[in-house]
């Protein structure tokens, strides 16, 4: 029987306003658990004047009554996390109830420094990471190599993986990468102070949510990334490196798939990709139209400040994205950055060598794609400071009824600012079904 349990996932390249729409919907629940990812991604939460970015932490930190659990398939940098519950103290934030997973893998500063060789070897043929370390990282894990929370926490143990780790990583530093190897003592004197600091942080966390399931507590699952990012169905290899996609939860929490309920999708009103890889409706051919968007919608990474490559929606992508997901809610973000455009386009099916497809391919990289494009009039006004549905612009609503169409999908809540309370219930029903549930 499906619990008490809420899913939300990026529906695109990440960066699709996910920590305001886990704010928002945090405030009715008892946790907020993240299942995937590490301090590689960045969730934004604009409260009047202050900005709280989150790389670790779940977002329903802001409410002092929500339990925060960094869950089993996150891989946590203790110095990043310990960094950023630091940062939320200063801002007058309560992070005592922020939780870790002894499941959970450490990223170590070996981890990093592959990441940035890595990078560095393959030239111009980059990922484009953000060298923190989240894919090394996962490969330990996968590698049966990796030190957990747990490990991390026993001394003698993580002495004995710690050692077994150098040796390996110190030969592939200078036989693979020429670099210098790294001290064994100077890691563990620093990682056991880390340790110290979040000891008391440490939970069994599938034993918690399990309890909570059975408590009938109200649980919010947050995803980082997104789904195009996701390791087996995302734009492969320009992907993260875990399962950003809801059959994530289950494998990143220890949660029974029968105990999730309502899979609510993010997707910003356009898109925008970070780094490397393929993206079809990406604006190259108007400097002017992809600045605007670009700075509209300040599209620069909460991790790395990189500018976000910027295109049109891309509703093929989309449509995959919400299938794979299951998704049964979706929410549009950032459609204030498309007031007062001319026109606005959307991708409704791509060309690739002449062949007209509808759906989205498991291999886009290396192959020529046109995009077979809708043209839609756009709104000449602002719309920011509009609280309902009805008062918006008709081709405002026009292009909101022409992407539920095509998705054959209710779109529930329009956000139209960064800040908390800048939203449009689009349809009241479907939203108070899922604030109460």
């Amino acid at each position: 029987m499906p619990s008490n349990t809420n899913v939300i996932v990026g529906l695109q390249w990440g960066d699709e306003g996910k920590g305001k729409i886990t704010d928002l919907l945090s405030r009715n629940s008892d946790y907020v658990i993240r299942y995937q990812g590490g301090n590689n991604s960045g969730h934004s939460i604009h409260i009047k004047n202050r900005y709280f970015i989150l790389h670790l932490i779940p977002s329903g930190v802001i409410y002092s009554n929500v339990k925060c659990i960094i869950g089993p398939g996150v891989v946590i940098d203790p110095k990043s996390l310990i960094h950023e519950i630091q940062n939320l103290k200063l801002m007058g934030i309560d992070p005592s109830n922020v939780f870790l997973s002894k499941r959970a893998h450490v990223i170590m500063p070996y981890h990093r420094l592959l990441d940035k060789y890595k990078e560095e070897y393959l030239g111009k043929n980059f990922i484009g990471t953000t060298r923190c370390g989240i894919g090394p990282a996962y490969e330990d894990k996968i590698g049966r190599m990796g030190i957990r929370i747990i490990d991390f926490l026993d001394p003698k143990i993580f002495s004995k993986k710690l050692k077994n780790n150098i040796i390996i990583k110190n030969k592939i530093f200078q036989k693979i990468y020429n670099k210098p190897i790294i001290s064994y003592e100077s890691i563990y004197n620093e990682y056991i102070e880390y340790a110290k600091i979040l000891n008391h942080r440490v939970i069994d966390a599938v034993y918690e949510i399990q309890k909570a399931l059975k408590n009938k507590k109200k649980i919010l699952f947050e995803g980082a990334q997104a789904t195009l990012l996701d390791i087996d169905y995302g734009t492969y290899p320009y992907v993260t490196t875990s399962s950003s996609t809801t059959g994530g939860v289950c494998i990143g929490s220890g949660i029974p798939p029968s105990f999730l309920k309502n899979f609510i999708g993010v997707t910003k009103s356009y898109c925008t990709r970070v780094g490397n890889g393929p993206f079809p409706t990406e604006i190259i051919d108007n400097e002017l139209i992809r600045d605007k968007i670009r700075n509209k919608g300040n599209e620069y990474g909460s991790t790395t400040k990189r500018p976000r490559r910027c295109g049109w929606l891309d509703l093929v992508a989309l449509k995959y994205s919400c299938e794979i997901n299951g998704i049964n809610y979706l929410i549009i973000t950032k459609l204030d950055v498309l007031s007062e455009f001319d026109y606005i386009k959307v991708c409704i099916q791509y060309n690739i060598n002449g062949n007209q497809i509808n759906y989205f391919p498991s291999n886009l990289e290396n192959k020529k794609i046109n995009c077979i494009w809708k043209k839609l009039n756009g709104w000449k006004e602002k719309i920011s400071h509009i609280r309902e549905y009805e008062k918006l612009p008709n081709n405002c609503k026009n292009y909101i009824n022409f992407i539920e169409c095509y998705l054959k999908l209710k779109i529930v809540l329009l956000s139209i600012g960064s800040e908390r309370n800048q939203n449009i219930i689009k349809d009241n029903y479907l939203f108070h079904k899922i604030f109460s549930m």
